[in-house]
């Protein structure tokens, strides 16, 4: 029987190192893991697809047979987005891959499977197959030690995938303070009318002042994304771009802030917690003039709980070993 047809309960592995010169980069508030195992997080300055493939062979050794790669199309037109060459470079890199990703609670370009694949088209994914995973319905997984929810609606269609590469544009968000690796699954891998309504615990799809915020939102959302790490684990890897680091997601399209903040680089991880500590780290060591918009978009939406939340659910590690990549 192969994996995809049954749900994995285990959770992911963590790659073990030794801690470098990191901590001079942990500006973020954090807590100190009890462990003293590091993961490791590879990084390169390079953004570009050769800089982007580099890393990738760093944490490929899981990805095997049909792979999912989840990534985040943008509204129609949107500056910030991944660049479709770097994108393209990836799948063409990883076999048997497709683009996978899910319809929006919110009304908007990806609204419905019809809007969504004409924007596609608008944004230039179309140089493969892209499958929009809650096309056909959606599928509830299990939530191994969540508090809030004991099983997540998913895309039907994440259940054809034997592994699957996260692969995120960092950057701040409207709800979440910052979206990265983390956010890019738990939104992103739950379907677009019942899983994120869940996450969002939203009445309805319209008024978004009565959608959950705060610490209860940044729980919700590692729950979610824990059902698809449990899932997949260990054939799983992140992958973060931090490049056009707007205050806003990619869903904001158009209508996005323009990026203050610098380009720093990709960075590459097994482990999901390690990999969104460490993009953290990396933004706050950013000048003042070019961190203060982001800082405040994170802080005040309490966005550094994130991390914490996926600490209490053991879905990795906090303290890690950063490994550059020339």
């Amino acid at each position: 029987m192969k994996r995809r047809d049954f749900l994995k309960m285990s959770s992911g592995l963590v790659i073990a190192g030794t801690l470098g010169k990191v901590g001079s980069l942990m500006a973020a508030p954090m807590e100190k893991t009890p462990s003293s195992a590091q993961s490791v997080v590879y990084f390169t300055r390079d953004i570009s697809p050769d800089g982007l493939l580099k890393l990738y062979r760093k944490i490929n050794q899981n990805i095997t047979g049909k792979v999912a790669i989840k990534w985040h199309s943008g509204e129609k037109h949107g500056p910030n987005i991944i660049p479709r060459g770097m994108v393209k470079a990836l799948q063409e890199n990883i076999p048997n891959s497709t683009l996978v990703e899910t319809n929006t609670l919110y009304k908007g370009d990806r609204y419905t499977t019809e809007d969504h694949r004409e924007t596609l088209q608008v944004n230039g994914w179309d140089f493969c197959p892209v499958d929009i995973m809650d096309e056909d319905g959606a599928v509830m997984i299990p939530v191994k030690g969540g508090k809030h929810f004991k099983t997540m609606s998913v895309g039907k269609h994440m259940l054809d995938y034997d592994s699957m590469v996260v692969l995120t544009h960092f950057k701040g968000h409207a709800m979440g303070g910052f979206g990265g690796s983390m956010k890019n699954i738990a939104i992103g891998c739950a379907d677009g009318q019942i899983g994120k309504k869940m996450v969002h615990a939203a009445p309805d799809n319209e008024d978004y002042s009565k959608w959950l915020s705060g610490k209860p939102f940044m729980e919700n959302m590692a729950e979610s994304a824990k059902a698809t790490v449990d899932y997949f684990a260990p054939h799983i890897a992140y992958i973060n771009v931090l490049r056009n680091m707007s205050v806003d997601c990619d869903c904001a399209g158009v209508t996005a802030a323009p990026p203050k903040a610098r380009n720093i680089g990709i960075l590459a991880s097994t482990d999901i917690l390690a990999i969104d500590q460490a993009s953290i780290d990396l933004v706050y060591k950013l000048p003042e003039e070019e961190l203060h918009d982001l800082k405040e978009r994170i802080e005040s939406r309490e966005g550094l709980h994130q991390l914490t939340a996926m600490e209490e659910l053991k879905m990795g590690n906090r303290s890690y070993e950063l490994v550059e990549v020339i």
